[in-house]
């Protein structure tokens, strides 16, 4: 029997439908977004918001492609709700993601965020409180033992607008919480983006990440949402994110450390663009070539 590859390539579908911006891609069915993940030569996929809730519904189309469900955003508020409002929907989460095959549960903290608000991106970033600093890590610690309880492993999404963005904010956040219960999700586009070491960062919690989002990012467009003060999401409509190997990212070396660190896992291609106009086909098959090219996978 052969050997399992120990890493897998998956897509998001908000190349072809955004969550954030249900006005791009909302013409583009469901069947069109995973058939042309699979098209494009991937094996999994996270959850968008037109993809069926029934896990029944949803397997069965995933698996006349050959694709796989291999995490999904969950939004946390460990910082403005109750800790037991938070986990009782991390709960619903996990159970449904687990049903449809996902191991792993990629958790952001949404308390404070501006990333959905048509605010500043860089100037009204929120700073979390010592106090809120407190709840968000003793929250992801028992979130984490939630998802431990059924063989899955929380992983936290670092992500431009909220408290957790910069290299600093990730390393408090990682030295205040239990390796065993809380993984990283290392997102090459938020962290470039954000302005920080994206391969120091990546050297620094090599053990502690357990989910990849391979995202690029074009500098002209960042330079353009600093000097006009854009929101997040007019940046992302202003293309300031693409697929690995049409920005300004060198992918190379993050491909190097990743494998010789033994990571096992998946890479996620993500990159949140308008599909009128980056064809979202057209740019996962440029994804998964630039993949093939320089990582030879």
């Amino acid at each position: 029997m052969a050997k399992e590859q120990a890493i897998k390539l998956a897509i998001a579908p908000i190349g072809w439908t955004n969550d954030d911006l249900p006005e791009l891609g909302g013409e583009i069915p469901f069947e069109q977004c995973v058939s042309e993940m699979a098209l494009a030569g991937f094996t999994g996929s996270e959850v968008g918001n037109k993809y069926p809730r029934d896990p029944k519904v949803l397997n069965k189309a995933l698996g006349l492609r050959g694709l796989t469900i291999c995490n999904a955003w969950f939004s946390s508020f460990l910082t403005t709700k109750p800790y037991r409002e938070v986990e009782a929907e991390f709960i619903k989460h996990r159970d449904f993601l687990y049903a449809v095959g996902a191991r792993v549960i990629g958790a952001a903290e949404q308390g404070h965020s501006i990333q959905g608000l048509e605010r500043p991106i860089f100037d009204d970033k929120p700073t979390f409180t010592d106090e809120a600093w407190e709840r968000l890590c003793e929250g992801l610690n028992k979130l984490g033992k939630k998802a431990v309880a059924k063989g899955m492993k929380l992983t936290y999404h670092h992500h431009m607008g909220t408290g957790v963005q910069t290299a600093a904010e990730i390393d408090r956040l990682m030295e205040n919480t239990d390796p065993a219960l809380l993984g990283f999700l290392y997102d090459t586009g938020h962290l470039v983006f954000s302005g920080e070491d994206h391969l120091a960062v990546l050297t620094k919690w090599m053990k502690r990440i357990g989910h990849v989002h391979l995202k690029d990012m074009r500098p002209a467009i960042r330079r353009r949402a600093i000097k006009e003060k854009w929101s997040f999401l007019t940046a992302v409509k202003e293309g300031v994110f693409t697929v690995p190997g049409d920005g300004s990212i060198d992918f190379e070396p993050i491909f190097q450390a990743l494998k010789k660190a033994k990571y096992q896992g998946w890479w996620v291609v993500e990159a949140e663009q308008d599909p009128a106009k980056a064809n979202p086909l057209e740019y996962a098959r440029k994804a998964r070539a630039y993949i093939k090219e320089k990582a030879k996978i």
